[in-house]
């Protein structure tokens, strides 16, 4: 730890030490995303977007010309919500994507990014790119490695 960084404890001003490291560790996950969420919402704002609509739309540029349904985002989104439908309602209505009924199965409703969408996205790429840098840059390559092969050790334990 370098010696301008704190630790969770003297951040928060916890005057008690946590019960476990577990928790403490768990703790810090949650104000780490929550700060670096906080720093990436800035630039969606001007755009007028959510940070979970932004990931929808990511997910839909992803799949190309593959329309995907409400569980197949939902599935893909990296903080997972119960309501996709009413993201894509609202993104819909602003026209970044266009959703249609499935020829076969008209009880399955599709989703595919319009070009307004995609305009919409290219232009957050360079300043998301940027912000990234800027947030987590200083750690370098080796740290982020680290840091993203602990992450996935956290979110899938082997027993």
């Amino acid at each position: 730890m370098s010696s301008e960084a704190k630790s969770l404890q003297e951040e928060i001003r916890q005057t008690k030490p946590f019960p476990s490291l577990e928790l403490e560790t768990f703790l810090a996950l949650l104000r780490t995303a929550g700060m670096l969420e906080q720093k990436q919402a800035h630039s969606l704002r001007e755009h007028g977007l959510t940070g979970t609509q932004y990931n929808t739309l990511r997910i839909l540029r992803g799949a190309g010309e593959t329309a995907l349904t409400c569980s197949d985002i939902g599935e893909r989104l990296v903080t997972p919500g119960p309501d996709v439908t009413r993201i894509l309602d609202r993104l819909e209505n602003r026209g970044l994507v266009r959703r249609q009924r499935d020829d076969e199965d008209r009880r399955i409703v599709r989703a595919r990014i319009t070009d307004r969408g995609l305009a919409v996205l290219s232009a957050l790429d360079l300043p998301t790119e940027q912000t990234m840098l800027k947030i987590l840059g200083h750690m370098g390559p080796e740290k982020l490695r680290q840091l993203l092969s602990l992450l996935s050790e956290a979110r899938n334990p082997t027993s």
